[in-house]
């Protein structure tokens, strides 16, 4: 697999000049097929190694959390401007691997994240009288009503439209063959100025509604 055929969201990640990580470059290489002059039995050996290192590097994630200081942390989180993007999908990843990887282990993931957003919060009030309620749920998006959700973008009605009618009428929306991306793109950002504009003029009416009340 050359550069070319990684997908977009992945050519940072692929990329051959990309300092190790938990993967060495052979060890991208070989997972993205661009070497495949392996033996079955080097096949072998490679997939083990990065399976230990994988495993080591979930381990080290404890004294990361517990030691690194908080400025590096911060800095490692930081990254240019040009990276964020390719640095949120990594992350992302991570979650979802995280997610797939645990699926049948002893403690649900659900647990463990409650655990660790909870372990996060300590920290930042340094206290461990800090106690939050972490809720996680995985629902699959059933049947929405098409017309019911048109009716809604129709009336302006936005306020009333769920987090599964939205996810799912964008997945409809781009399974039609009418649909475009790059038209989409194009009109969108035609009207974000407008939308911020009509945000803003919003927010303003709202502070002056509010001192009048006040007052």
């Amino acid at each position: 697999m050359s550069q070319d055929d990684v997908p977009e969201s992945l050519q940072a990640a692929a990329d051959s000049d990309r300092p190790r990580g938990i993967l060495t470059p052979s060890d991208r290489d070989f997972l993205l097929g661009r070497k495949t002059d392996y033996t079955d039995h080097s096949k072998k050996q490679k997939r083990n190694r990065i399976r230990r290192r994988v495993r080591n590097a979930i381990l080290d994630f404890s004294i990361l959390f517990e030691y690194m200081e908080e400025r590096d942390r911060e800095t490692v989180f930081d990254p240019d401007d040009e990276d964020r993007d390719a640095y949120t999908q990594g992350i992302t990843d991570m979650l979802a691997f995280l997610h797939l990887g645990t699926m049948g282990y002893h403690t649900p993931f659900k647990d463990m994240l409650s655990e660790g957003v909870g372990k996060a919060e300590q920290r930042l009030a340094g206290s461990n009288y800090r106690m939050v309620n972490v809720e996680f749920n995985v629902e699959p998006v059933g049947q929405i009503d098409v017309d019911a959700v048109v009716d809604k973008l129709e009336h302006e009605e936005f306020a009333q439209l769920t987090d599964e009618e939205l996810r799912a009428f964008v997945r409809l929306l781009t399974m039609s063959d009418a649909f475009s991306p790059a038209d989409t793109r194009e009109e969108i950002k035609d009207s974000v100025d407008e939308f911020a504009e009509r945000v803003a003029e919003s927010a303003a009416a709202r502070e002056r509604t509010l001192e009048e009340l006040t007052n």
